[in-house]
């Protein structure tokens, strides 16, 4: 049986050596795998940052959970408790968040931090590249606060987009 190497763990092969494309004499020699740390998408810092204003779901928008993000804003972190058990729970969920997004050249934590406190005069959507929108967010104080919440619900997914369209143009 042949031996691959898999996310730096040895395991064994069930397919024989010559169904792999060897020959009988020809042994593969394993080349060791390490494991590259993939970049973080979203810090666990800044989800702490946001967490200390927590009970108004901000931490939960960070990570890409709006639904849960909108019911901790009007129950102020379910009174409470859901925002202190949330300080045991960020550490998944910005695993899950580093997961589920594209890192790329928009930055999520630069963005973030931008649109939760300057989002009215769009200064998360000049870091993002949207350079009229960003404008109009300014003159009209995030078109009237509606334009705002839409990017609370919709920011990761607006990051995520322009990310992987940077990735597929390069």
């Amino acid at each position: 049986m042949a031996s691959s190497w898999n996310q730096g763990n040895r395991v064994e092969s069930k397919i024989p050596l010559h169904a792999q494309g060897y020959s009988g004499s020809v042994k593969p020699s394993p080349v060791a795998y390490e494991p590259v740390a993939e970049a973080e998408t979203h810090t666990k810092i800044v989800g702490y940052l946001l967490w200390l204003i927590g009970f108004t779901g901000a931490h939960r928008f960070y990570y890409g959970k709006p639904l849960t993000g909108i019911l901790w804003f009007f129950t102020c972190g379910l009174c409470g408790v859901g925002w202190i058990v949330d300080a045991f729970l960020i550490p998944s969920m910005n695993d899950e968040a580093n997961r589920n997004f594209r890192f790329g050249p928009i930055d999520y934590s630069l963005t973030w931090l931008l649109l939760i406190f300057t989002g009215i005069w769009g200064f998360h959507r000049f870091a993002q590249g949207r350079y009229v929108t960003g404008l109009i967010f300014a003159l009209t104080l995030g078109c009237y606060g509606i334009g705002y919440v839409y990017d609370l619900l919709t920011m990761n997914r607006q990051v995520d987009a322009l990310n992987r369209n940077y990735h597929l143009q390069s």
